[in-house]
């Protein structure tokens, strides 16, 4: 079982910033895909960023500018650097996490979320 924890969420003014950390445990073989998505009130869960183990980044096209997305495929860790937010930002932000786990003859795909971390941008 592969388990996901997002952290650096929180409360920051208009024009800000936020960087967020996404981390993935457990008996991971390949972790092909990390990807942030967020939900704010009313509206749909939509992609913010992802980034495949090959490098290959999404952004949404709206955010492109003021975020970016990075990752350590060796430490399972992707990292959301939100610049110049805005208060329509404000959303519960949710890392995915996608790839393979197991041991050997028993390996398995896997698709885990965390939990979500909330951020707010308000005066």
């Amino acid at each position: 079982q592969v388990q996901v924890v997002e952290s650096g969420g929180g409360l920051v003014p208009p024009g800000g910033s936020l960087r967020l950390s996404c981390t993935a445990s457990g008996n991971i073989f390949i972790n092909r895909f990390m990807g942030w998505f967020r939900l704010a009130p009313g509206k749909q869960r939509e992609l913010v960023a992802s980034m495949t183990i090959g490098g290959e980044i999404t952004y949404a096209d709206n955010l492109k500018g003021r975020f970016t997305i990075s990752r350590d495929n060796a430490k399972n860790t992707a990292w959301l650097q939100m610049n110049s937010l805005l208060p329509e930002d404000t959303a519960v932000y949710y890392c995915n996490v996608a790839g393979i786990a197991g041991s050997p003859m028993t390996y398995s795909t896997f698709d885990s979320w965390g939990r979500g971390t909330q951020v707010t941008v308000a005066s």
